[in-house]
């Protein structure tokens, strides 16, 4: 986890072992989020008064990180399964694809060599699942819209998170976020890229994917 060459906060790069876990194939779209927001009566998203985020398969942004975590709650009352946000060291396992040290989910090429790159994230995100997907058959997952994690950020965290299971600072004033966006000027961000706001903004290049904990007895 981390990355040695690349900014402060990532360093240093050191091993973290994770109990097992699922993550959603994509970021929570348009048409999922709206199922919460009608059968929970909770407020429509403020990007949704502009028709260049309302597609049904684009995901959902202008969520704070406490609408985010109010649809966890709201899945896991309507299933079996515990649903929450990626803690920042689950989120980069996943977009890592199982191969440890590089930069990008597909390697270390460039970004604006990819596939769509020049004609894709104009001026809002794109559907989900358009590109091609990682080796852990994710998609998005680095780019089209930034995706809340569930910690707590300090920049300093790594020099003495735990080798298990870090789950972030007990507290703080802003929440962790990975992946790009479709606003910024490099469309697709590192893995170990980390990124922060505060929990209770919404903007309209924030979304986010759950997970959900898996019984190792079970698989």
């Amino acid at each position: 986890m981390g990355c040695d060459q690349g900014a402060a906060c990532e360093r240093p790069a050191h091993r973290v072992n994770l109990g097992p876990f699922r993550i959603g194939k994509y970021a929570v779209t348009n048409v999922q989020y709206r199922q919460f927001i009608e059968d929970a009566n909770y407020a429509i998203p403020p990007s949704w008064s502009d028709p260049r985020f309302t597609h049904p398969d684009q995901p959902v942004t202008s969520v704070s990180w406490y609408d985010a975590m109010a649809y966890c709650d709201w899945l896991t009352k309507r299933s079996q399964n515990i649903y929450s946000l990626p803690t920042e060291a689950e989120w980069e396992r996943a977009a890592r694809g199982g191969v440890e040290g590089r930069l990008y989910t597909w390697g270390n090429q460039p970004p604006e060599g990819q596939t769509g790159y020049h004609e894709s994230w104009i001026s809002s995100p794109e559907p989900v699942g358009r590109r091609p997907a990682s080796e852990f058959g994710l998609y998005d997952i680095s780019e089209n819209v930034h995706e809340w994690c569930c910690d707590w950020f300090d920049p300093g965290y790594y020099s003495s998170s735990p080798s298990r299971n870090p789950r972030g600072p007990a507290t703080g004033s802003r929440k962790a976020s990975r992946g790009g966006s479709w606003r910024h000027q490099v469309k697709i961000a590192r893995v170990a890229a980390r990124s922060s706001i505060p929990p209770d903004y919404r903007y309209n290049d924030y979304g986010f994917r759950v997970v959900v904990m898996v019984n190792p007895e079970s698989g």
